[in-house]
């Protein structure tokens, strides 16, 4: 039994209901193990900052502890759209133990090294049918040959197209390693991680246009 994307029915940008400008792209959300508790992308909030850091990039209150309705009213109101990498695992079997204990730790490194068939999204196509997205963003970097690999063309397409690209630091608690060498560096400007990562993100986001709520 392949692992699907938990979120699959989002990956195309179909289900839209607004034009993006920007469009931010992170690796695998699986359907299984049963203990994914994840409600959206970036969902697992005991140890993902995603919700924390992307409305501070747009002066707006955190959303960690928010609901999935009020994380999809952000992203309407600042033109967002999100998608993954990878839309299927074809070579997962839920029925080996071993195959939902590499999936459970979800690690990249798991998904690259441990399984051979994955189905991708076509990110360039993507971006072709939506001509819109002005920025895009990917939550991780592309030290490793796997993702090197699917990257290269995205950047290469943006680069063509004028479009502003970036590769952030991961929003996942991996990004404690990169935090840690920083407070060690600089112990006069110790900052926790989602300071961290937030500094991070913001040398690298695009000059935004505050869209003001209204009560």
């Amino acid at each position: 039994m392949p692992c699907l994307h938990k979120f699959r029915h989002y990956l195309d940008l179909e289900n839209l209901n607004f034009l993006p400008t920007t469009l931010i792209i992170g690796t695998f959300n699986p359907s299984w193990p049963t203990d994914n508790y994840a409600q959206w992308f970036y969902g697992r909030t005991d140890n993902n900052n995603f919700w924390n850091v992307l409305p501070r990039i747009y002066n707006e209150e955190s959303l960690i502890n928010a609901n999935v309705e009020r994380w999809k009213s952000f992203c309407r109101r600042q033109l967002i759209a999100i998608t993954d990498l990878i839309s299927c695992i074809e070579d997962a079997d839920f029925a080996l133990d071993q195959h939902n204990n590499w999936l459970k730790d979800y690690s990249d490194k798991n998904i690259a090294e441990k399984f051979q068939r994955h189905s991708f999204i076509e990110i360039v196509q993507l971006l072709q049918n939506n001509p819109s997205i002005k920025n895009v963003y990917l939550t991780r970097g592309i030290g490793d040959t796997f993702w090197r690999r699917k990257w290269i063309p995205v950047r290469n397409y943006c680069n063509q197209k004028n479009i502003h690209c970036e590769e952030l630091l991961t929003p996942s608690g991996f990004a404690f390693y990169q935090q840690g060498r920083h407070n060690k560096l600089y112990p006069e400007n110790q900052l926790n991680l989602s300071d961290f990562i937030f500094a991070k993100w913001k040398d690298k986001w695009h000059d935004v246009q505050i869209v003001e709520l209204i009560s």
